[in-house]
């Protein structure tokens, strides 16, 4: 069997001790982030991305491991298995290569060959088979077969007999794996997706137009096109084939078959290679090729949605501020929901500005007394119906006031899904569901990430054809993603949720719970040392959650840091040499960058770990999130029928795909800004310039109420830059044309 270790190392292009620290510190119930953060030394300062990598190949090479085991019993108990198929299958490293090599010893059904062999016809196979030779005579079928000819056993004739013949040849070529491998990588290079969309479908009446009268290459067929195809395919719109040049195989084969040239045995070959690709082979290697190209563009939009997930989850925080949430509506009225900074909910009303001009100024009243009475410096408003209404409501209202809230839209994708949830319902038993929403909204505003670990991931938004992938994986990842987050940013320990604190490195539901019950009966956290008094929160738990745990205000000043409560005492050590206190140290860390780290170095600690803590001293307890900035959408541009060709707006990216970014511009309906809108240079993966959340400017392109589309371009937002642009690309051009001409 493989050696896994030494295969990862090769794999990876590491040295063997970082695969084996790596590993050990997993099977010592190490979590990555834990690794990632305070093992650097031990792993060669491997990172979260690379860990994960190696953690997925380990346990796709031990799930292989297992399976080569199953067949290699399976075929060792028929009698069948050889000293070079047993090589084989040791030394394979992929799933499908080994259910390549199974497949003719796997248990099947009734078929055409099982068929042939009851009725006595595997002999006349074999002598087929033994003359096709290059050196062997040509074979008179005909006569041959008239020996198998069995009226008990249903063989009528000597062309049946040939035909049960042919038809066990034509499933052992099926079965070959040489063969299969070769026919799946020759569609995968050179074959084409094609589709239609059904007649009974007229053009314009389906959001599969693009998809009509549609061809690409397999390999070079984009996810979202992939998504989109099976999709159409799946709602009885689209027809959808693989097309490939059915000759060049069919000649492959020939050449590695066909060794007796003479004519009766090349003759039934060709007629037997061809009924084994039609009838056995085509439709069972194009269902491979589809589904691998299905698994790929499942891959490539979860990391679309991972790259998303994870910028909307890191958003800038406004911070702890007293915030109102505002869940906007018309004929129910805006729910108003007051917090305070750390998010707590203090006060709940209805309100109606837009029913009459009476209830319009009750409403009013009620929202400059909630301002006046929480001193409140955020209001908060959901993206959802009425919502630029709402805005322009706020905005009239507290217009006089001497000290104005900062009004902010937030999106509110998933606080309708967190309403309904067990969550809430634990949270706020005994308020509404729109009371909860507006909590949700103005609680995202002041941290969007503490706020979003309790909705499931797929409800915020932010995914391409998230229904179409393959939700086990899509869950798995999503949830990696916000672990990943949740103890990049690290927690406060006295305000965490629940659900925010089952996310925190080596922290279980259960202990979570009772982190909170620890909490409610004995009052705030002051040291990290106290979570040791915790039920169930034992030493194993207290080192791999420790560091991602944060207490403001505490006595201890790392204890509000990343440093690690088992390095204490090396800050105490620098303190000592530099004969300042930890304070001193902290408010003048220049001080830091004159400090020979080498000789605290230790066979525990390195100077990957010394340059953390450094880091930590010279801004504790900072966030690592971006500051706070806000998108203002243009007044008056409140629907879609407002929008004008050429209008230049300001928005917020909502949602990024591999095609594009969608933008929210405050019409409730984003615009996409296709992927050739981006910028001005060529642009292949939107990520890479885009982030969710980010605020752009964009020109409106075009827009369809019917169809509720909106095209929008950034690059052609700035025309001063447009401008440059062209005339860089006209003098380029120009003095291109010289040069050549000259020459």
């Amino acid at each position: 069997m493989l050696d896994i270790r030494k295969l990862l190392a090769e794999e990876f292009n590491l040295q063997q001790w970082q695969i084996d620290n790596t590993l050990n510190l997993h099977n010592e119930g190490a979590t990555l982030h834990f690794i990632a953060r305070y093992r650097k030394e031990r792993t060669g300062n491997l990172d979260e991305v690379i860990l994960r990598q190696i953690f997925d190949r380990f346990e796709y090479l031990i799930e292989l491991e297992e399976r080569k085991k199953t067949v290699l019993n399976t075929i060792s108990e028929q009698g069948k298995l050889t000293d070079e198929l047993k090589n084989q299958i040791e030394n394979c490293l992929s799933k499908t290569e080994l259910e390549d090599l199974y497949l003719p010893f796997k248990p099947k059904k009734r078929t055409r060959a099982t068929i042939a062999k009851e009725k006595g016809l595997e002999p006349l196979a074999q002598i087929i088979k033994q003359h096709n030779t290059p050196d062997a005579d040509d074979l008179d079928l005909l006569k041959v077969a008239e020996q198998f000819v069995n009226l008990e056993k249903g063989v009528a004739s000597a062309k049946e007999a040939i035909s049960g013949a042919a038809d066990i040849i034509a499933e052992e070529i099926s079965e070959i794996a040489e063969y299969r491998s070769w026919i799946r990588n020759f569609i995968m290079d050179n074959g084409y997706f094609t589709s239609q969309i059904k007649n009974e479908f007229e053009p314009g009446s389906t959001k599969y137009e693009t998809y009509r009268d549609y061809k690409v290459k397999v390999k070079d067929i984009q996810p979202h096109a992939m998504l989109a195809l099976r999709r159409g395919e799946a709602e009885g719109v689209l027809l959808l084939d693989v097309e490939f040049d059915e000759e060049i195989i069919l000649n492959y084969l020939k050449s590695k078959i066909i060794l007796n040239k003479k004519e009766n045995i090349n003759k039934f070959y060709e007629t037997t290679i061809k009924d084994s690709f039609t009838r056995l082979i085509k439709n069972s290697i194009i269902g491979e090729v589809r589904l691998a190209k299905k698994v790929y563009a499942d891959e490539e939009s979860i990391k679309v949605f991972e790259k998303n997930l994870r910028q909307i989850l890191l958003a800038a925080p406004a911070g702890q501020k007293r915030t109102i949430g505002i869940d906007p509506g018309f004929r129910t009225g805006c729910k108003l929901a007051v917090l305070d900074e750390t998010g707590k909910f203090l006060e709940y009303k209805a309100i109606f500005p837009f029913n009459s001009e009476y209830e319009k100024n009750e409403a009013k009243k009620i929202l400059i007394s909630f301002i006046n009475n929480y001193r409140i410096e955020l209001i908060a408003i959901g993206n959802g119906t009425a919502s630029r209404e709402t805005e322009t409501f706020v905005r009239e209202t507290i217009a006089n006031l001497s000290e104005k809230p900062i009004l902010i839209i937030v999106n509110e994708s998933g606080a309708s899904v967190y309403s309904a949830s067990k969550v809430a319902q634990e949270e706020f038993p005994e308020l509404d569901l729109t009371v909860r929403g507006a909590i949700s909204i103005g609680r995202r505003l002041q941290d969007p990430l503490a706020e979003l670990v309790k909705i499931d991931p797929k409800s915020i938004g932010v995914g391409q054809y998230q229904h179409d992938v393959d939700q086990k994986l899509l869950k798995k990842k999503l949830e990696e993603t916000v672990s990943s987050c949740v103890n990049y940013v690290g927690v406060d320990l006295n305000t965490a949720s629940k659900e925010l604190l089952t996310y925190v490195s080596g922290i279980t539901p259960r202990v979570a719970e009772k982190i909170i019950e620890w909490r409610n009966q004995n009052g705030k956290f002051t040291s990290r040392k106290e979570l040791l008094s915790v039920p169930f929160l034992g030493e194993k738990t207290f080192e791999q959650a420790a560091g991602f745990l944060r207490i403001r205000n505490a006595a201890n000043i790392l204890d509000n840091t990343a440093v690690h409560p088992e390095s204490y005492y090396v800050v105490e050590m620098l303190s000592r040499d530099l004969n300042l206190s930890l304070e001193e140290i902290v408010n003048n860390p220049k001080i830091l960058k004159s400090i020979d780290l080498k000789k605290y170095c230790t066979d525990n600690i390195g100077l990957p770990t010394l340059l953390d803590i450094i880091a930590e001293l010279e801004k504790p307890g900072r966030d690592p999130r971006d500051e706070f900035r806000w998108a203002q959408f243009c007044e008056g541009i409140n629907e879609i029928s407002d929008l004008k060709i050429g209008m230049i707006l300001e928005g917020v990216v909502t949602n990024i795909t591999n095609f594009g970014s969608f933008v929210d511009i405050g019409v409730h309906q984003d615009g996409l800004v296709h992927i050739s809108e981006i910028s001005h240079n060529y642009v292949n993966d939107p990520t890479k310039v885009l982030k969710v959340g980010q605020i752009v400017k964009v020109k409106v392109l075009e827009v369809n109420e019917k169809l509720r589309r909106i095209s929008l371009s950034i690059k052609q937002a700035d025309e001063n830059k447009e401008k440059r642009h062209k005339k860089n690309k006209s003098s380029f051009t120009i003095e291109d044309l010289r040069t050549k001409f000259s020459n």
